[in-house]
């Protein structure tokens, strides 16, 4: 790899683009397209091969470039330009990956109609583009903060249609993906990372010209927000009133989705100045968490829509896929009890421990992080904590710790990898393949978490070892 041009790389990583926003047109999350398409079906259907080819050619070509490229890129310029390219063709095309924007539609047409997207579904408006959403999310309330409600509402009332609202979600996003740009490399700076590699491994990613900017997810949104929080705290540590904004940002950002949250305790250590005590972290880190909370309980004042938005959390539960530990290993016990003739539910209570081992990991990070320091390394280590341990898991959700992860880690394989192998789990037209996988997808999860634990447990024990004296 190490061989390979950095231009080449920048045309490869284009065509690859290219191709993928042709495999939209062709069979992406259009509008009118089918609406519990499987890998077969697709096959089948009008320029099946095509299409999955496309979606697979153009899917390596972008992962292979980025890879390529990962620790030698030769400017932040450059980078921004390449990021740039790769982006224009997903502007054009059709939505990619999911149908998540189709329902932010309807949730701001159900907003502006009146009614609390928190309290009933999109169907009892009902939505002028019903027909467009899946019919698991069509009677779910919005899992989303209230800021991105007033801005789903106000696009809806500003478009009038779902093409012009498409366009606009899509403009929200690249936003998003601008304000993340221009924060990174602050971030990178004070974590002693070269700017130019986070921008990179943040922004290059296939998930982010798929799943941010032609799948049009807020969390493009929510992710610029929360990196420009930390830049800022990053940036003048000890100081109120950029320490009060920061927290603000942080808090605009969980007013997009409340998981942003996690990181606002590790945001607290980081606004320090000096030795870590409890009167340092009261003067200092208050001004983060009461901007923060100030922030979100404004934007929720603002919109009258209440504090819903933490019941529509738990609609992640409706579905079921490998690809979320907890909800691997509840499939795998089914698996295994089924051949003895017992037939039990795990998923609620593997899912239940999740969340009960996310506490404790969360909490033993921020402990850790009090210790050893590196505050912003460890709040990318707790959105991986959360993204790993939640029921479900979208490959757009790896975006969240990656942004982070990439201003503060030194190395990078392990989430590169992740990141590669996330690329490829959803086909253009938003079916997922983890669905269709579930043997032998939940029992290599599995066994994949039950090594990470062996090797968790011997780690801690290797650290507890005595040192022999001299």
């Amino acid at each position: 790899m190490s061989g390979v041009p950095h231009h080449l790389s920048r045309w490869i990583g284009l065509a690859g683009s290219v191709l993928l926003a042709v495999a939209a047109f062709l069979g992406g999350a259009l509008p009118d397209g089918e609406l519990r398409p499987t890998p077969v079906s697709i096959w089948q259907g009008p320029n099946g091969p095509l299409i999955i080819g496309l979606w697979l050619v153009g899917t390596g070509l972008l992962a292979w470039a980025w890879w390529s490229l990962r620790d030698r890129v030769p400017s932040s310029r450059w980078v921004l330009v390449t990021v740039a390219l790769w982006l224009l063709p997903m502007l054009v095309a059709p939505p990619l990956g999911s149908r998540d924007v189709y329902a932010y539609a309807c949730q701001g047409a159900s907003f502006s109609a009146g009614i609390n997207p928190y309290e009933q579904g999109v169907s009892a408006l009902p939505c002028p583009w019903l027909d467009t959403i899946s019919y698991i999310w069509r009677d779910t309330p919005a899992p989303y903060g209230p800021l991105f409600v007033l801005l789903a509402g106000a696009v809806v009332e500003a478009t009038g249609s779902l093409l012009g609202a498409v366009a606009l979600f899509r403009l929200l996003a690249v936003a998003g993906v601008a304000l993340t740009a221009w924060a990174l490399p602050v971030l990178a700076r004070r974590c002693g990372v070269p700017p130019r590699r986070a921008l990179w491994l943040a922004l290059a990613s296939p998930l982010v010209p798929v799943h941010l900017i032609s799948g049009a997810h807020n969390d493009a949104l929510m992710i610029g927000l929360l990196v420009a929080g930390l830049a800022v705290v990053a940036a003048r540590p000890g100081r109120p009133w950029p320490l009060l904004a920061g927290g603000a940002l942080l808090g605009l950002a969980a007013a997009v989705k409340v998981t942003a949250l996690v990181v606002m305790p590790f945001a607290a250590l980081a606004a320090i100045v000096g030795a870590y005590r409890i009167r340092s972290l009261v003067r200092d880190g208050g001004w983060v968490v009461g901007g923060s909370l100030v922030a979100l309980a404004g934007v929720t004042l603002v919109s009258g829509l209440g504090l819903g938005f933490i019941s529509g959390l738990e609609q992640g539960s409706l579905v079921v896929a490998w690809t979320s530990p907890p909800t691997a290993v509840g499939q795998t016990v089914g698996y295994l009890l089924a051949p003895f003739g017992v037939h039990v539910d795990a998923l609620p209570v593997t899912r239940a421990i999740g969340m009960v081992v996310l506490v404790g990991v969360l909490i033993w990070l921020w402990f850790r992080s009090l210790r050893r320091g590196e505050p912003f390394w460890h709040a990318g280590l707790a959105l991986t904590a959360t993204v790993a341990l939640s029921p479900l898991f979208h490959p757009w959700y790896w975006l969240w710790p990656l942004a982070v992860l990439a201003a503060t880690g030194h190395r990078t394989l392990w989430f590169s990898i992740v990141t590669v192998v996330s690329s490829f789990l959803v086909l253009a037209d938003g079916t997922g393949l983890a669905r269709y996988s579930k043997m032998p997808g939940a029992p290599l999860m599995t066994l994949f978490v039950i090594g990470v634990v062996v090797w968790l447990v011997r780690s801690a024990r290797k650290g507890r070892q005595p040192v022999p004296a001299d």
